[in-house]
C-alpha cells in the first residue's frame, strides 16, 4: 500500500489535502478516488486513509483510522559526520533513515571537501531531510530521523553530550577499542552518537579534541572503509 508523510495532526475522519510533495507523489502513481493509503506524520504510528478526490495539483483525502505500528530500533543512534562530497551524503541518509537512525548531524572537518554556509547550506539541509522522508516512506520508518544544520566540528563538540551519553568516534589512531565490545558493555537500548570523519578521516588534532570531550574512539576492523561504508557499519553493529 502507497506510504505518505502528513506532518500534520492526524484524526479518524478528519478531510484534508495531501502536502505538496506526498501529492504529486500520488499523482505519479495514478491513484485514482477509493483508494487506500497509508499516512504517518513522523510521531509514532500510522493511519489507513481513503483518496476522495484526485485534481490537477492537489490531492484530497479521508484519515480512517490507525494503528500504533512501531519498526523503530530498540536504540537510538546519532550519527555526526564530515560530510563526503558530491552525491555520497545523498545516499548515506537514505541508507540511514532506512537502518533506523535517529538523527544526522552534517559536519565541517580539516579534509572536508564539501563546504556549506547560509542560503546554500539551509537548502541542502532541506533536500538531505527529504531524501530521509522518502526514505521512510519507502521503508516502513513511522519517525522521520532528524537532518540537523551544518556546523563546524569544534563548535559543535562543546555540546555533543547533550545528544547521547555514549559517544564513539571512528578512529584511525592508536589507542582504539572494537565497537562492538564498547557496545557490548553498554545497556541494549542505552542511546549512543557516533563521530565519523568525511574522506581522509579526522585530522589527528580533530581526533583529540573529540577524545578529550568524552569521546571513545573505537575501530570497525584493519581494513580502511570509505567514508559512507564506515558510517553505515558503526549504524548496523549498533542497530543489530
Amino acid at each position: 500500500m502507497p506510504r505518505f508523510h502528513c506532518p500534520v495532526a492526524l484524526t479518524p475522519g478528519a478531510e484534508l489535502a495531501l502536502p505538496a510533495a506526498a501529492a504529486r507523489h500520488a499523482q505519479v502513481l495514478r491513484l485514482q478516488p477509493g483508494g487506500a493509503i497509508t499516512l504517518f506524520n513522523g510521531e509514532g504510528g500510522q493511519w489507513q486513509a481513503t483518496i476522495l478526490r484526485m485534481g490537477r495539483s492537489e490531492v484530497a483525502v479521508r484519515v480512517d483510522s490507525f494503528a500504533a505500528v512501531e519498526r523503530e530500533p530498540q536504540r537510538r543512534v546519532h550519527l555526526a559526520l564530515g560530510m563526503p562530497a558530491n552525491e555520497r551524503m545523498d545516499w548515506l541518509v537514505e541508507k540511514a533513515a532506512e537502518l533506523g537512525v535517529a538523527s544526522v548531524q552534517p559536519l565541517h572537518t580539516a579534509h572536508s571537501v564539501l563546504r556549506l554556509s547560509g542560503e546554500r547550506a539551509t537548502r541542502k539541509q532541506t533536500h538531505w531531510q527529504q531524501v530521509a522522508v522518502a526514505a521512510c516512506e519507502q521503508c516502513g520508518g513511522n519517525r522521520v530521523p532528524v537532518l540537523q544544520p551544518v556546523a563546524d566540528l569544534a563548535a559543535w563538540l562543546r555540546g555533543s553530550a547533550e545528544v547521547a551519553p555514549l559517544r564513539c568516534v571512528l578512529s584511525l589512531a592508536e589507542g582504539v577499542r572494537p565497537l562492538a565490545d564498547v557496545l557490548r558493555d553498554a545497556a541494549t537500548d542505552a542511546p549512543v552518537l557516533f563521530l565519523s570523519g568525511p574522506e581522509g578521516g579526522l585530522s589527528p588534532p580533530e581526533d583529540q579534541l573529540a577524545r578529550a570531550v568524552g569521546f571513545v574512539p573505537v575501530t570497525l576492523g584493519a581494513r580502511v572503509l570509505r567514508a559512507e561504508t564506515a558510517a553505515l557499519a558503526a549504524l548496523v553493529l549498533a542497530l543489530a
